[in-house]
């Protein structure tokens, strides 16, 4: 076969999810059972009994299409966030939600700007559309917003920032970004990706949505899949005035966000007892990590979301031993930072069952 594809296309290392328990288990013969899994930064309590409920009431419906336009959805999602329903686009996940500006705003040769160390999807999205990647220096290992304005070029046409930013956990306060904003040519559409939001301690967090009526090149982009604990059914949503959810609209497919997704999505938006043990847990365990990693004299960058990046020195050493162990972290190699691992946080007894298994990793017979 003689298949022509862009090479912006064929340069594009694909996405590398963290590993399956399944495939853990089969490849070392494993009990599914034992293995933890700490690689993904999902929510450990699962997903809320309220959108289990929400969707075993959807399943009769399921020979038809869902709702394209996801009315309930997004009345829910504007009441929480006070904007009207027009000013927002549903995702299949908040990634969907990054590439989604990527190929309604960019075109091949201009330029998009991103933080070193950040989101793996802004540099697929930027390769997906055949764009000119700017990588901003990170500072202390997170965004120096500073540099990254200056880096803005004539053909720049999305930024994207992280925060709290994952793999390194970083957070930039409200004022920082605000100042951001008012720097960035009004023809620059700002992606704020804020999939940890709900991580970050009450004196830290601020309403992002106020700034949308006074920038209308601002596209916050938010998930389902972490604190919400709905990873698997995919669901995220983007909010941006009209003109600019009206041009991600235009390239969104009609059906992106399937029926049993949108009604757990409604669920657990209004539940808020799951949401406040989800951030409880999150603390005890960032916490319990944090204060072990001291002990054993590892350097790891304080994390603001729901997992903590560690230096270990020979990561693909060490994440090799943790599998054997049966216990799957993140190597972030693929990050520029060789010698770290990401390490979600989960139930005590799976933090503790990690941190075992870390000490006799650092220390190989």
């Amino acid at each position: 076969m003689n298949i022509h594809a862009p090479d912006y296309v064929r340069r594009i290392a694909p996405y590398q999810a963290g590993k399956p328990i399944s495939e853990l288990a089969r490849e070392y013969g494993l009990d599914e059972a034992q293995i933890v899994k700490l690689a993904s930064n999902e929510n450990p309590l699962g997903m809320p009994d309220s959108a289990r409920a929400a969707m075993m009431r959807e399943v009769a419906e399921l020979g038809r299409y869902p709702d394209s336009n996801g009315f309930e959805l997004k009345a829910a999602i504007g009441r929480r966030y006070s904007v009207p329903p027009e000013w927002i686009t549903l995702g299949n996940g908040s990634n969907d939600i990054l590439e989604l500006a990527a190929h309604a705003l960019v075109q091949p040769g201009q330029s998009i700007v991103y933080a070193q160390h950040s989101f793996a999807v802004y540099a697929l999205a930027t390769q997906e559309v055949g764009a000119r990647a700017i990588v901003v220096p990170a500072r202390d290992l997170g965004h120096d917003l500073d540099a990254m304005a200056d880096a803005i070029a004539p053909d720049t046409r999305l930024v994207f920032i992280a925060n709290p930013n994952n793999p390194t956990g970083t957070f930039v306060p409200a004022p920082m970004i605000e100042r951001f904003l008012a720097r960035v040519p009004a023809d620059v559409v700002v992606v704020l990706d804020e999939a940890y939001n709900e991580y970050l301690p009450a004196e830290l967090r601020f309403d992002s949505s106020e700034w949308l009526r006074r920038h209308p090149n601002l596209l916050i982009s938010r998930t389902f899949s972490k604190a919400y604990g709905l990873a698997g059914l995919r669901v995220g949503f983007g909010l941006a005035q009209a003109e600019l959810t009206d041009l991600l609209n235009r390239v969104r497919q009609p059906f992106n966000v399937n029926s049993m997704a949108q009604a757990a999505a409604v669920a657990a938006l209004q539940d808020q007892e799951f949401l406040d043990r989800s951030y409880e847990v999150n603390m005890q365990g960032l916490q319990r990590l944090q204060s072990a990693f001291e002990q054993m004299g590892l350097q790891y960058v304080p994390s603001y979301g729901n997992f903590v990046l560690v230096r270990v020195g020979d990561a693909p050493g060490v994440y090799e031993r943790l599998l054997r162990a049966g216990v799957i972290v993140r190597p972030v190699g693929n990050y520029g930072l060789p010698e770290w691992l990401r390490v979600s946080v989960g139930l005590p007894q799976e933090n503790e069952t990690f941190l075992a298994a870390l000490q006799k990793a650092l220390t190989p017979a």
